[in-house]
């Protein structure tokens, strides 16, 4: 395991995490159906208390991904979390906004009332997911700082900002929005599959295929947008030197120097599209599956195409050349080592958590439950 290979590593498996909490926002977007999904009040608490069975785990994939990007990216956490941080705080507030609802609804004597908290958790359902689908667009679309890497080890500032607004300037790209919205529909469709799995109730289930496809078609037209515009974009290369450079059709070469990439790919979009289909056209409770494997295998090779293959996976609009790539903002090699050896640990934790999620989620939810 040379250096390179460890960087190369860290960079999947802080993509599989990203990935992975996209596919968990199916909680957010389920919740912002929390009105008019139901009719009744038994029916909200169901969606609820579906939801409430797996936020945790939500929040948490969130939590790891900051913290693994933190230990094996350092740079990249100091000048985005450092520089573009209304952004990251608003998403931040958005998921202490749910713990809080979660937390304090259905307790007698809140200040402010059931249906306020419930709120709560549609704020985060639509600001969760826009916000870090328009985060994530920087990526591919670049931000505004500057890295001083004379300074680094002398006690100086090596990154700062370019702009006052910290990061909301990432909204003034349309195609940052895009990407946002189109995560937003993506969660929202998701937690529509999830409920059709998870909740028993005629009422719900019999409103849910029509509001599948009324969420899967924005989601698709968007999705379908950007990805076309991300195969005919330039992009920033960097060289054996570490000279950063604009290359034409950089995301397009990536994909096609990489295969196994472009077949992930093209396989979590299939996937995605058949467990939409299986729900809302055949009423199959088991499209969730096929969607949610298939939001991961997407999410994962559109992350790994914007490192890998000498990327540059954090452009910069005023510094080209203060541009990130994997090479020259990740943690020393002893570090990666240390964590690689640690990380063996982790299909462990994954076999425990969907062992947890079969155990919690065994028959399903019913009306017969809320009166326990």
């Amino acid at each position: 395991m040379d250096y390179a290979f460890l960087q190369q590593y860290w960079w999947f498996v802080v993509s599989l995490l990203g990935a992975l909490f996209v596919f968990l926002t199916f909680v957010q977007g389920a919740n912002t159906m929390i009105f008019s999904l139901s009719k009744t009040e038994e029916e909200r608490r169901l969606i609820i208390n579906s939801t409430g069975r797996k936020w945790e785990l939500t929040f948490t994939t969130l939590v790891t991904f900051g913290g693994a990007f933190f230990a094996s990216f350092p740079l990249f956490y100091s000048t985005s979390f450092g520089g573009a941080y209304w952004v990251w705080m608003l998403i931040l507030f958005s998921f202490v906004l749910q713990a809080v609802a979660y937390e304090f609804q259905s307790k007698p004597g809140n200040v402010f009332g059931t249906n306020a908290y419930r709120w709560f958790l549609i704020i985060n359902g639509i600001f969760g997911p826009l916000l870090v689908g328009a985060a994530v667009g920087t990526f591919f679309n670049g931000a505004e700082f500057i890295v001083n890497k004379d300074v680094m080890g002398a006690g100086g500032i090596i990154s700062s900002w370019a702009n006052p607004a910290h990061g909301l300037e990432a909204v003034l790209n349309p195609w940052n929005v895009i990407l946002g919205i189109a995560v937003l529909f993506l969660s929202r469709t998701l937690g529509l599959l999830y409920i059709y799995n998870n909740v028993n109730d005629e009422g719900i289930k019999a409103a849910v295929p029509a509001r599948v496809i009324a969420n899967a078609v924005p989601f698709v037209i968007l999705f379908v947008a950007f990805a076309v515009y991300l195969l005919i974009k330039d992009g920033w290369a960097v060289d054996e030197k570490g000279v950063v450079y604009i290359e034409e059709y950089k995301y397009l070469h990536n994909f096609l120097a990489m295969p196994v990439v472009l077949l992930l790919f093209l396989a979590g979009v299939v996937s995605v599209l058949a467990g939409i289909a299986m729900t809302a056209i055949k009423k199959c409770s088991c499209g969730i599956w096929y969607a949610g494997v298939g939001t991961v295998l997407t999410v994962l090779a559109l992350l790994l195409v914007a490192g890998l293959n000498n990327t540059c996976y954090y452009p910069s609009l005023v510094d080209m050349q203060s541009s990130l790539n994997i090479a020259n903002s990740s943690s020393s090699e002893f570090t990666l080592t240390v964590m690689t050896i640690v990380s063996v640990l982790v299909p462990f934790v994954l076999a425990y958590i969907a062992w947890a999620w079969r155990a919690i989620d065994k028959g399903g939810l019913d009306k017969s439950e809320l009166h326990y």
